[in-house]
């Protein structure tokens, strides 16, 4: 069943997009050929074949999340330009209100 003219017009006012007649002539056999391809695919799937996310087996790449000392606090907080009860002070962004 090819698309008409008159269902990319349906098609383009759902998903408010404003298209020319001669947009709407070019698009009909376009849109068509997609929903061919589609159908192709439905049909290829079968009730015995697998529903997978990727057509590849994906695995993680990220390295072991070790605990490994770090620097002490004291020492970070010596290079801060301003310091407050063991935090980096900052400049308030927010107002009062907030």
């Amino acid at each position: 069943m090819a698309l008409t003219t008159a269902d990319v017009a349906r098609l383009a006012e759902l998903a408010r997009i404003e298209l020319s007649t001669a947009e709407l002539e070019r698009l009909a056999p376009q849109l068509d050929v997609i929903l061919d391809a589609v159908a192709s695919v439905s049909e290829v799937a079968g009730a015995d074949v697998e529903p997978m996310s990727h057509a590849l087996p994906l695995t993680n790449v990220f390295r072991a999340d070790v605990v490994t000392p770090s620097l002490p606090a004291a020492a970070v907080l010596a290079g801060a330009p301003a310091v407050e009860d063991d935090r980096f002070r900052v400049p308030r962004i927010l107002g009062e209100e907030q």
